[in-house]
């Protein structure tokens, strides 16, 4: 089908809505933010499951506190100053689980980067469109203006005939007067969704907009979209949720793992005596698990089952969207089509015979019935064809680049 769009722009500089999602993605700080994110969470899982920092202790063995050496470092033979290494050893379970967790958390710092690109990429269709219908609901309307102004013109010279009156001229300028009204408002949203296009390019959008994207073609159809939930933008971050609260969960098991630790010291005593070294093993009791260990496992637990109940509810609360939003993009092609074919046809062929009625000396009323509902035909095309547009970027959107047109 073919919309009214005038003509094809030949203009190189007209902005289209693929540069315009190509420009926000190559500066939107909303995306640079995430990224740092990701090169975070990067950074973090390379130092994941490292062993703790080796402990250094200084102090003084057995110092005597009565005689007349007492608090003297060499007041008795058994006095040493020492120096002291401890190495904490954690579970083998313990180390990978926080592996675990941190390669989930780079996971979801990934995914979130996706979703924010399909989020943008959204934003920035929706404000193109919003600037595009707005632009030609305004080149519709001043369309109109010379059939307006034909009307005004006819009534004038029916009143100065003697065949008219003046309230049917002040009628039809209080019409036409009407039309400006429409035409700043269709010109003011247009401005609003340049605004908000700047919010994402980073710079005044001054540039015309080249032609729209055939609403009427999507790449995937409903079948396809409900059959690939999980890849859509809303539910990509739910597997590494899942992983995260599995991970947290292999963490708290391994609390019940013992830790060991393992502790060198040397300690030097007055002269004439012999230096010793001490070595000490340690290792973790998780005896009293039932009120520790195991319930920090049961938390972890109900967790895991807490994300994956919302994923299902999240996976249900998505197909029901992409369900809603086929359903409003089939309607809205339907309206459109209907309008394109028959109400905007039919009405103009109204006018055109209530303007020869009036000229023939009928009443001004059925003139101006049919002019104001002209009018409201051709504004609820063109807003109904802004609509179509954001419901088709709606469901273009919803796949990550690579299965989007």
């Amino acid at each position: 089908m073919i919309f009214f769009v005038p003509p094809a722009r030949a203009d190189d500089a007209a902005l289209t809505l693929d540069a315009a999602t190509r420009l926000a993605m190559a500066q939107a700080p909303l995306l640079q933010a995430r990224l740092a994110q990701q090169d975070a969470a990067r950074e973090e899982a390379g130092r994941a499951g490292a062993l703790p920092d080796p402990q250094l202790s200084v102090g003084i063995d057995n110092l005597a506190i009565e005689g007349t050496g007492a608090f003297t470092a060499g007041g008795d033979t058994m006095t040493m100053r020492t120096l002291g290494l401890t190495q904490v050893l954690p579970s083998r379970a313990k180390r990978q689980a926080q592996r675990d967790l941190a390669g989930a958390n780079v996971e979801q710092a990934g995914s979130t980067s996706v979703m924010t690109r399909l989020a943008i990429e959204q934003q920035v269709a929706a404000a193109w469109i919003g600037a595009w219908g707005a632009h030609h609901e305004v080149q519709m309307l001043q369309a109109m203006r010379h059939e307006w102004a034909i009307d005004v013109a006819v009534a004038e010279a029916r009143l100065r005939g003697g065949t008219g009156s003046a309230a049917d001229v002040l009628a039809m300028r209080m019409d036409a007067l009407d039309l400006e009204n429409r035409i700043d408002d269709a010109d003011s949203r247009e401005a609003q969704s340049r605004a908000a296009l700047a919010r994402w390019l980073g710079k005044s959008v001054n540039e015309p907009l080249a032609d729209a994207p055939d609403f009427t073609v999507l790449a995937h159809d409903q079948s396809s979209l409900l059959a690939r939930l999980d890849d859509q933008g809303n539910l990509l971050d739910w597997p590494a949720r899942e992983h995260a609260a599995e991970a947290a969960l292999a963490v708290a098991k391994a609390e019940k793992h013992p830790e060991w630790s393992v502790g060198l010291s040397y300690g030097s005593r007055v002269r004439g005596l012999s230096d010793m070294v001490s070595l000490q093993v340690g290792v973790s009791l998780p005896l009293f698990t039932r009120n520790r260990q195991d319930r920090g496992i049961s938390a972890r637990a109900a967790d895991l089952d807490a994300v994956r109940a919302e994923h299902d509810d999240a996976r249900r609360q998505q197909a029901a969207s992409v369900q809603a939003a086929w359903a409003q993009w089939d309607a809205l092609g339907r309206q459109v089509r209907r309008h394109l074919d028959q109400l905007l046809p039919q009405a103009n062929d109204r006018a055109a015979l209530a303007l020869a009625a009036y000229r023939g000396g009928g009443d001004i009323q059925p003139l101006l019935d049919a002019r104001r509902d002209e009018i409201s035909h051709h504004t609820d095309f063109a807003r109904m064809l802004t609509d179509y547009g954001r419901a088709w970027a709606a469901l273009t959107y919803l796949l990550p680049e690579g299965d989007t047109p």
